[in-house]
């Protein structure tokens, strides 16, 4: 019987690209979500796709894997035009994918997880010895009786990589592989894949928004924008500068604008290309926060926000545990660890959704009642949840009612609210936040992602609270949005606001935090003033070890 492989190299000579897409367009209505593109993946290279939101690269994977149709074009392995109407043809094409967001089931162990969607007859000992040899193949240790939702991040990429890499696929995609690993799981991850393309002659797309990832790890590197291929290089005959510059159609400072995209040099020189630039003058609280671990930043002065010995139990297992921080007024301190480690449940708590097993959070050197409803705000914490669907908007109300929904009594009188009042807020809130959306009156689904952002983030300022907690504020962003909500995150804490940010994001709370607390199952594992931070000590405080 002839193998996945097998196949592939029928279709793919050594001498020819191993994937040629030629001219594919896509279009959803008016909107053009792949424009004309060329593109060639060759055996034996990793090639990096860069591009903004919206740029095009989920259509074009879309398209590979047979989730979606293109209008016209041509999708080639090696000379051959093949179709790909389905998820089962890109199998048989020796095409896989592993997701930005894992498609793992909890309750199931690896094994079962790695041959879900497998027909015939299960077999239990030989599923996990095809794991543990796919695993000690490509240096992926696993336990494959091990449950998911007992294993870690790092792990679970593990999984989805295993589950992809068993089907022996000759043209490998990978999205956003690293969001939710520390940076000794990134490099692990990169080791893996270059002894994959190299050992085995495969094909790897890379799709990433981290600039400093896709020069250390590409060998060819394609830029999508609006839906068009506007640049294509070998990696190592263009520079960081030269690829932001080539996203966003504008130049790009290192420093001002280098974080949205993974460019900030956390340890080391700047990239080559830009001189290095002053760092932005301190506020009193981060001058303070420098000679201070865990103790308030302003001296004589207490703490806008203080969590004391929080500690989160649910279902029986310890979320959070004895969890203390605190943050003071004109500081923006950075809550930094991998994804899974806590940081949800402590914004779950900050939002009022759930209560502490034990502990206690103050503002402004009182107690809050956390279990009266609304108790926060009302004492002057305003949230941007990690989730801004879930949480954070309510998408099928109107934009105006979304910017009002805090401060109802302000446009209210005698049980009603007055629609003229409500637009009057409204009107000025999205002027001062630059909130473009086709009505006030449109519902906050139609809003692109950066404006529902802003939406939250202008209700949430607009109110005058002491302490602004901001969980992920830039996930699922563009450049141009993060840029924005940078700076009204640096706006806020110079107008004196307390500033938790809450990220996985390491050049985030580099470039924007005075102070870097790291979390690591639940706990606290040090506090770091920026100025002292490094990647290895904070890896080191990620993966629960003292610095």
């Amino acid at each position: 019987m002839t193998t996945v492989d097998e196949r592939a190299r029928e279709l793919t000579p050594p001498s020819t690209p191993a994937l040629r897409l030629r001219g594919i367009s896509k279009r959803y209505g008016p909107v053009v979500a792949a424009d004309n593109v060329d593109l060639d993946v060759n055996r034996g290279e990793i090639h990096g796709l860069l591009g903004e939101n919206g740029a095009g690269k989920s259509t074009l994977m879309k398209i590979l894997l047979g989730l979606v149709q293109r209008d016209s074009g041509t999708i080639m392995r090696g000379d051959t035009p093949v179709d790909v109407h389905d998820p089962q043809d890109a199998v048989a094409l020796g095409i896989g994918m592993v997701h930005q967001h894992f498609s793992l089931i909890d309750a199931l162990t690896v094994w079962e997880n790695v041959i879900l969607g497998d027909t015939g007859r299960i077999d239990r000992a030989a599923a996990c010895r095809q794991v543990e040899e796919v695993s000690r193949r490509y240096g992926l240790p696993i336990d494959p009786t091990a449950r998911v939702e007992r294993l870690s991040a790092g792990e679970r990429q593990r999984v989805e990589l295993i589950k992809c890499l068993r089907r022996d696929p000759s043209v490998l995609i990978l999205d956003e592989p690293t969001s939710v690993l520390t940076q000794a799981e990134s490099a692990e991850l990169f080791t893996v894949l270059r002894h994959v393309v190299r050992a085995e002659n495969r094909a790897v797309i890379l799709i990433s928004h981290k600039l400093a990832e896709i020069t250390a790890a590409t060998d060819q590197v394609t830029v999508l924008r609006k839906g068009k291929v506007v640049f294509h290089s070998a990696t190592s005959e263009t520079t960081p500068p030269e690829l932001a510059r080539q996203m966003v159609g504008r130049d790009v400072s290192l420093r001002a604008e280098g974080a949205a995209l993974g460019m900030l040099p956390v340890d080391g020189p700047v990239p080559s290309g830009e001189p290095p630039a002053e760092p932005p003058p301190e506020t009193p609280a981060e001058s303070a926060a420098a000679s201070s671990d865990a103790a308030p930043a302003t001296t004589g002065t207490a703490p806008a926000l203080r969590l004391r010995d929080l500690t989160v139990v649910i279902d029986g297992v310890t979320v959070l545990s004895d969890l203390s921080l605190d943050v003071a007024p004109g500081e923006i301190v950075g809550l930094y660890g991998v994804e899974g480690n806590g940081q949800s449940t402590l914004g779950d708590l900050l939002s009022g959704l759930i209560l502490p097993s034990s502990g206690a959070v103050e503002l402004a050197g009182r107690p809050v009642e956390l279990e009266r409803p609304g108790a926060l705000h009302r004492a002057g914490l305003g949230i941007i949840p990690e989730d801004r669907h879930s949480s954070g908007v309510v998408l099928d109300m109107s934009v105006a009612e979304n910017l009002v929904m805090k401060s109802i009594g302000d446009v209210s009188g005698r049980g009603f609210v007055s629609r003229r009042k409500m637009h009057a807020v409204a009107r000025r809130l999205a002027a001062e936040f630059n909130i473009v959306a086709p009505s006030l009156d449109a519902p906050v689904r139609s809003l692109s992602g950066g404006n529902q952002q802003r939406v939250v983030l202008a209700r949430e300022l607009s109110a005058g609270p002491g302490v602004l907690v901001a969980a992920q504020p830039t996930h699922g962003l563009d450049v141009g949005a993060i840029e924005d909500m940078y700076r009204r995150l640096r706006d806020a804490a110079s107008g004196g606001v307390a500033v938790l940010l809450i990220s996985t994001e390491l050049e985030e709370v580099m470039a924007l935090a005075s102070r870097i607390a790291v979390i690591c199952s639940g706990r606290i594992t040090g506090v770091l003033p920026a100025a002292e931070a490094t990647a290895e000590r904070l890896g080191m405080l990620v993966g629960g070890v003292a610095a």
